[in-house]
């Protein structure tokens, strides 16, 4: 009589645990169906970048110091054939300022020499912001040079003609060459950083265009080799280079020219950003 009693009771405890682990187990499926799409898409995700995270939005600009305020800075002087349009400070260390060939009428800004040498009547002495601005420059040079973890790598195999150009790092292990057009576009915040083994050359009447919101005082051209910009071109950005920048006639800029040796103009204008 007592079995009898028993045996329905544990037919309905078999029951109910048998319903409970059926639902475990399928929680456990989906659980793991879950975390199987998630790492999918993550793998889509870094797939995508090229292999790797990008970094763009974290990218910073690179501090210039004092050398920012100079829409021209030289080492080794600046060379001119008449007229050109300056818009910023100049200036030339620590070469003296018998080395500055453009006149006063051609500068609006100050141009900075280290002794009473260079153009006259507007010339200001002042060799220490010099110095110190030259070695910003040089900081500045080294910090872009040794950025590390580009977004790209040996775009177009160093050829950007055409490309419209997003925020990030680019690292060039050859010389870039800027046939024809390009846009660099992004919003006023992002940054661009390109870092050139070789020398940099635009082609005659090619310009830089900017999108989105971007702006020339958030784009870096760190360049080993010299920088040449074609006849008429326009180019945007500031040139942090270790060797000279060269404009052709007519050829413009929106940005800084920070060179270690030479910046050699011909009738060109020049913009701070």
């Amino acid at each position: 009589m007592t079995l009898r009693r028993v045996s329905p009771i544990m037919a309905m405890l078999m029951v109910v645990l048998m319903s409970g682990c059926n639902k475990d187990l399928a929680n456990g499926a989906s659980g793991l169906t879950e975390k199987s799409g998630h790492l999918s898409n993550e793998k889509t995700k870094t797939e995508n970048s090229g292999g790797h995270q990008t970094n763009s939005g974290s990218l910073k600009a690179v501090n210039l110091g004092i050398a920012g305020d100079f829409v021209i800075l030289s080492k080794s002087g600046i060379t001119n054939v008449f007229k050109s349009a300056i818009t910023g400070d100049i200036g030339t260390s620590p070469i003296t300022g018998a080395a500055i060939l453009v006149s006063c009428a051609e500068v609006s800004g100050t141009i900075y020499s280290v002794n009473a040498a260079g153009p006259l009547p507007c010339r200001v002495t002042n060799a220490t912001r010099l110095t110190t601005a030259v070695g910003n420059m040089q900081t500045a040079y080294t910090d872009a040079a040794g950025r590390t973890n580009p977004n790209f790598l040996n775009l177009g195999a160093g050829n950007i003609g055409g490309k419209t150009l997003t925020a990030g790092l680019y690292k060039f292990t050859t010389a870039v060459a800027i046939p024809t057009d390009i846009t660099i576009s992004g919003s006023s915040t992002d940054i661009w950083i390109f870092q050139v083994a070789g020398t940099l050359k635009m082609s005659s009447a090619v310009r830089i265009t900017l999108a989105g919101g971007a702006q020339a005082k958030n784009i870096f051209w760190q360049t080993s080799g010299a920088v040449t910009l074609g006849t008429t071109s326009h180019f945007e950005g500031n040139i942090l280079c270790q060797t000279a920048i060269n404009m052709q006639t007519g050829a413009t800029i929106t940005g800084r020219m920070l060179a270690q040796t030479a910046v050699n103009l011909q009738m060109n204008s020049v913009t701070r950003p």
